[in-house]
């Protein structure tokens, strides 16, 4: 067997064991492999997580594995690598820097890395080093073979042929620096945006809650900003928003949107608020958590312009079916394998180093 249908055959395997951890339950599957082993310390690895980092919340990291169990499997996976030649690519050591903004946001790049055959060096955020060494050591079992491919490091990096970094546009800056000689990809911040017409459904913007609230608007894939017509009434906005309102509930959340209120309210900003979201008229991409930013439009066409002219500051847009490289509404947070990060195809960047 060569290494990317075994390699499909232990993900596939780890897919079965992630299946078992959800948003509705949690429940054991005895015909899994190797359970006995990593059921009760998987549990245990969320929870540790939990007590780590305020942010992961058990249905943020739930909704996580969720997502990674639909994809491992041995159809999706078989399709994605289709699209690829392996034979000619030479094994190499690739490191990757990952971010820690959400649970298991590396672990598409160390996919990546792993169906590509190259010798994986990675390092953590502090804000999510848990969930992903166990993953690795459950795959080793299932998969001895990868054993050697995979290490973790606390240190300085050394001795590796390529990098894959995700951080901040300060520290992607020091890293564009530092990785100079070396082949890379090297991500920057990014938000995802959502074009209003006054002519969603409630079902469609229900959808774009999720797109909005999904992961406290942490990720990249999070919607941060609405672009909207003169004149849009934002009735029916907030009416679809409400079924999320237990969001505040957690601590970290609520601590924000109390901060950033009284920043506004002291600033006299104009806003309007629901009691767990605010949205504020701004120019900006980034909006703070638990604050939305909007900007009116005069005509998609003018927007288009501007938005094509901003791209390097946009990860994805969703619309109703505004142009065919936008996202329907909520499906920003369960991105498909072909799904890249900043639209830069990291096997084919793997293959060619």
């Amino acid at each position: 067997m060569d290494h990317k249908t075994s390699t499909i055959t232990a993900l596939n395997e780890l897919g079965r064991f992630l299946s078992q951890f959800s948003t509705e339950s949690t429940k054991k599957n005895d015909s899994v492999r190797f359970n006995d082993l990593f059921f009760d310390g998987f549990l245990h690895q969320i929870k540790v997580s939990k007590e780590h980092n305020g942010w992961f919340s058990t249905s943020n990291m739930m909704f996580a594995i969720e997502s990674w169990a639909k994809l491992l499997q041995t159809e999706p996976l078989t399709n994605w690598v289709s699209n690829y030649t392996f034979e000619s690519a030479s094994p190499k050591k690739v490191a990757i820097i990952m971010a820690g903004n959400i649970p298991l946001v590396g672990f598409h790049d160390f996919l990546c890395a792993l169906i590509c055959n190259h010798k994986i060096i990675i390092k953590q955020s502090s804000n999510d080093k848990h969930l992903l060494p166990f993953l690795v050591l459950y795959l080793t079992k299932v998969a001895p073979e990868l054993k050697d491919k995979v290490s973790f490091l606390e240190q300085k990096l050394e001795g590796f042929d390529a990098v894959i970094a995700t951080g901040s546009n300060n520290t992607a800056r020091y890293f564009e620096y530092y990785f100079k000689d070396k082949p890379s990809i090297i991500r920057k911040n990014r938000n995802s945006l959502a074009i209003l017409t006054g002519e969603e459904s409630k079902e469609d913007l229900m959808q774009l809650s999720n797109d909005i609230f999904q992961y406290y608007g942490l990720g990249c894939r999070s919607v941060s900003k609405l672009l909207v017509p003169k004149d849009y009434n934002f009735d029916a906005f907030f009416e679809a928003m409400y079924h999320w309102h237990p969001i505040i509930n957690g601590a970290k959340y609520a601590n924000n949107y109390d901060y950033n209120k009284a920043v506004y309210l002291m600033s006299e900003f104009k806003m309007l608020e629901n009691g767990f979201l605010m949205i504020k008229e701004d120019p900006s991409y980034a909006s703070p958590i638990a604050t939305l930013f909007y900007e009116h439009y005069e005509t998609l066409e003018s927007l288009s312009t501007k938005l094509n002219d901003d791209a390097d500051k946009i990860q994805c847009i969703v619309s109703n079916n505004l142009s065919a490289h936008h996202l329907p509404f909520g499906s920003t947070q369960t991105p498909q394998l072909e799904d890249y990060a900043d639209g830069v195809d990291t096997v084919e960047f793997l293959l060619k180093i």
